[in-house]
């Protein structure tokens, strides 16, 4: 999933949040907020419903419609939102959360405990994209209407940061009950209300669905009946503009407020003093990787090849090569900003020891390797072109790579299908928790990169450590957690099939005249900081 900064640098990003009340704004600025603010993305929504939607765009949405108990603020700080407190016991097994009795669906009823567990039971049982969210709660209590006790399966340190996610939103659970919602554990196979979100919004957020025309546009309206500060915008459009020339396009001739996905490139040809341009470090990343067990291997990608190649990789050429100061280069793959993501070290780039290892494995005239991989550009990063970079350095330990560009879904049958020795992709986080890293790249036992690194075909690739580190994490909190989680970073790079390289940074681009525009690490663009 995709888009959030570094702590230490959000002092550089435009924090400045709405603070008067509708109550008290002048006429002028009053009049000029009700005229839509519109924004230019590529509009990646795969659903409308908010426990079925995985998605950059679907990260805007959902928060924007819906809410979750918490929320982070700015500087990545659980804050209050649904719940008004919350509590953890010892062991981190069981999570109370207490209501605010003041929140309400946009319909006016009451958000209750009860509306909580059919929605998190709903995610859960709709076995979708978010589910995995879930995976680990084995109850949830409802001992009254504004208490919700939830018992993990195992101990969970990042619980509450899950609650904060856009995709654990609380759904009004008797309207969307009647459109033909289900919460139980037959759920996958007898909702039947995807029809019915595609119109309608059931959530207790500032905004409600007003139109969707796929694409072509989303159109928010302001909730009237919302429990908090009202929003400044009356109305939001989220158009769909493919790419970032026809973004900034928009943007210049004024007819987007917004542009969403300017790359480094485009940036610089935007002129005027009504457009502000605002760089900001990501948590997104691009990394290539390995897979020892994929049938087509010419050669065993034992440890000693896996080392090779990645002392082969000169990063800083690559960085460079790819955005060059628009980002910089990441060790393992967790974000820098993230619990126990810092301190890593720049990982070398010595092609004599790299020769070296290649000889020792009996490779040292070199052999080739198949790299197929998405044929997109993602955060202004075009994979092909990244990856001929990666070809020539590999060329120097007489690696030849045969390059393959594909569709993105055909890219996606074949890593989880026969797997693919070489790859390049992208990621991005679902929420601010630092277990997600570990869950899918880590080289434990059904991890999703350890399917595909081949583990089952070579099972030499896991790596026991990694879950013992995974475990106690989620037993400890605060500065004990960062230390293990970083402790399984270092033990996923000792892996060498996840080989991280570039973190783009994030190009904010709107019209001078907005204000409240930030890049947040659970949200994306909170829509209701934002006034023009």
């Amino acid at each position: 999933m995709n888009i959030l900064p570094r702590t230490r640098t959000r002092a550089t990003m435009l924090a400045a949040v709405l603070m008067a009340t509708s109550a008290f704004w002048a006429p002028s600025t009053f009049a000029q907020d009700q005229k839509p603010l519109v924004i230019a993305r590529n509009i990646d929504l795969n659903s409308l419903d908010p426990h079925r939607a995985f998605c950059d765009t679907c990260q805007i949405y959902n928060s924007s419609v819906y809410e979750s108990l918490l929320t982070l603020d700015k500087d990545n700080k659980l804050v209050p939102l649904l719940a008004s407190k919350w509590e953890g016991n010892a062991d981190q097994t069981s999570f109370t959360f207490t209501l605010d009795p003041a929140a309400k669906f946009s319909d006016g009823s009451p958000v209750e405990a009860k509306d909580v567990k059919w929605s998190w039971e709903r995610l859960k049982n709709l076995k979708g994209s978010a589910s995995f969210l879930m995976d680990n709660v084995a109850s949830i209590e409802t001992p009254d209407a504004h208490t919700v006790v939830v018992k993990m399966v195992a101990p969970s340190s990042e619980f509450l940061n899950i609650a904060a996610a856009p995709y654990t939103a609380v759904v009004n659970s008797k309207v969307a009950s009647e459109a033909g919602a289900k919460a139980g554990a037959d759920a996958s196979t007898t909702d039947n209300a995807e029809a019915w979100f595609l119109a309608h919004s059931a959530g207790s957020a500032p905004f409600v669905l007003k139109s969707y025309e796929p694409n072509s546009e989303v159109r928010l309206v302001r909730n009237d009946k919302y429990w908090r500060k009202a929003p400044a915008l009356s109305e939001v459009v989220i158009r769909q503009t493919k790419d970032a020339v026809a973004q900034a396009q928009m943007l210049q001739s004024g007819t987007a407020d917004i542009a969403m996905q300017i790359d480094p490139d485009t940036a610089k040809t935007m002129t005027g003093s009504d457009v502000k341009i605002e760089t900001v470090p990501s948590y997104n990343f691009i990394y290539v990787a390995l897979s020892p067990g994929a049938k087509a291997n010419k050669v065993p990608l034992t440890p000693e090849v896996r080392e090779a190649i990645s002392l082969a990789l000169d990063r800083p050429s690559i960085l460079d090569f790819t955005i060059g100061s628009e980002g910089q280069l990441i060790s393992a793959p967790i974000p820098l900003g993230f619990p126990g993501g810092s301190g890593f070290e720049a990982q070398p780039y010595d092609l004599a020891k790299a020769k070296e290892l290649l000889a020792k494995a009996g490779h040292a005239d070199g052999f080739e390797m198949e790299a197929a991989f998405p044929g997109m550009n993602v955060y202004g990063v075009d994979l092909s072109l990244l990856m001929q970079k990666v070809q020539q350095d590999l060329a120097k330990v007489n690696i030849k790579l045969d390059l393959q560009p594909i569709p993105f879904a055909n890219w996606r049958e074949r890593i989880n299908g026969d797997g693919i020795p070489m790859t390049a992709v992208f990621y991005a986080p679902d929420y601010y928790g630092t277990s997600q890293y570990i869950e899918y790249f880590a080289m434990t036992k059904g991890s999703p990169w350890a399917r595909r690194a081949g583990a089952e075909r070579e099972p030499s690739v896991l790596n026991p450590k990694e879950s013992e580190l995974y475990k106690a994490a989620l037993a400890a909190s605060g500065d004990e957690a960062a230390k293990l989680w970083h402790q399984a970073g270092e033990e996923m790079i000792k892996d060498r099939v996840i080989l991280p390289l570039v973190s783009p940074n994030l190009i904010l681009a709107y019209k001078s005249d907005v204000k409240g525009v930030r890049y947040s690490a659970c949200c994306n663009l909170p829509l209701a900081e934002l006034s023009h």
